[in-house]
């Protein structure tokens, strides 16, 4: 006696599952530190998942476009929310060139990109292996 498996739902729901995934990917964006502005918990080098359109909370690490300079991305702490927007502060104040709230006042929801979600390091470089005859 053979047993039949119905086919069609397993393909429906990895069908599902794809396209649900595909949304999700649209979604997540990835973003570089380049400052000291938000030492020691992040580093520059490090690489942040984010998601894009993502509501900032209290204490959560977010994404904006700075307002006085339209294009460029800052991360930072969502501190508070104020009638103007976001308070966004960096974790560590004495970082050299270090711009937040502080500086241009609380940031429109408008200008706040995304919630960070992890962090991640990439890996160092695989050392080059030499021969004797000094070619790879």
């Amino acid at each position: 006696m053979r047993i039949r498996r119905p086919r069609r739902p397993v393909l429906w729901g990895l069908a599902g599952a794809a396209v649900l995934a595909a949304a999700g990917a649209r979604r997540l964006r990835t973003v570089e530190v380049t400052g000291e502005s938000m030492l020691p918990g992040l580093r520059p080098g490090d690489w942040l998942i984010v998601r894009a359109g993502a509501r900032p909370l209290p204490g959560a690490v977010v994404v904006a476009e700075h307002p006085r300079r339209p294009g460029l991305l800052i991360v930072k702490r969502a501190s508070h929310r104020t009638d103007e927007g976001w308070w966004l502060e960096s974790d560590n104040q004495r970082a050299p060139g270090r711009s937040d709230s502080w500086d241009f006042g609380a940031v429109p929801d408008a200008l706040v990109t995304g919630r960070v979600l992890a962090r991640y390091r990439p890996l160092p470089p695989k050392p080059v292996r030499r021969s004797r005859h000094g070619r790879r």
